[in-house]
């Protein structure tokens, strides 16, 4: 077998225990694999492995990649430039991290000749790192409420990433207040909004993350990395 079915095979079985400790199986969370850093080589082994849906930061490396991944499902999971959202729309089924309201917003318009709707999640910033992207906590709700005026945007999750620190319990707290997020955000209705998906957990600390409710995680560097 190939290092990707290898690892492949030692995440899933990773998963499955992380998600029997929340009560569910691993077949209820969503494997999302990260391809920032994979080849097209290494990005068809896995499909071949059996991933079904993969991931791309930026619009430039998907442009390369995806037309060599027939049959595969894409989602956005970067910060998105407005000038490239015509393209990525041209490439992705999913936009994983709607940042604001703005962004929401031009994505609906250059939709609405289309006449087609684009399922995203809302990112969230659970690290309180300044650098990163996405809607604080206490103000994601008044954001939703514009958002849900959008007619072309389906609003089907949340999606966060925890702090860059070693310590577990304060990646794990990051999770919990995104959970605490995606419930409340879950009693909001909505035509075409409905929390399906809470997008949380990556290759060091997707385990936690699926303790703490998470049913898709999206990881990378675990799933292509070579065996030694």
């Amino acid at each position: 077998m190939t290092s990707v079915k290898l690892n492949l095979d030692e995440l899933l079985g990773r998963i499955d225990r992380a998600a029997q400790k929340s009560g569910r199986t691993g077949q209820e969370v969503t494997f999302v694999a990260v391809t920032k850093h994979a080849s097209v080589a290494a990005i068809l082994e896995a499909q071949q492995a059996g991933v079904r849906v993969f991931a791309e930061n930026r619009v430039q490396d998907a442009l390369e990649k995806i037309p060599q991944i027939p049959g595969a499902e894409w989602h956005m999971i970067g910060h998105l430039q407005t000038n490239k959202i015509k393209a990525a729309l041209g490439l992705f089924q999913y936009f994983q991290a709607v940042d604001s309201v703005r962004l929401a917003r031009e994505i609906n318009a250059q939709l609405v000749p289309e006449s087609r709707a684009l399922p995203v999640l809302l990112e969230v910033n659970i690290s309180g790192e300044k650098q990163k992207f996405g809607f604080e906590p206490d103000n994601i709700y008044s954001a939703v409420d514009e958002i849900k005026k959008l007619t072309q945007i389906e609003v089907l999750g949340v999606m966060g990433i925890a702090p860059n620190t070693e310590d577990v319990e304060l990646r794990r707290a990051a999770f919990k207040k995104l959970r605490g997020v995606f419930t409340v955000l879950k009693s909001m209705k909505g035509e075409r909004f409905q929390m399906k998906y809470l997008s949380m957990g990556m290759s060091d600390d997707f385990e936690v993350a699926i303790e703490e409710g998470s049913n898709m995680v999206r990881v990378g560097r675990a799933l292509f990395a070579k065996k030694k």
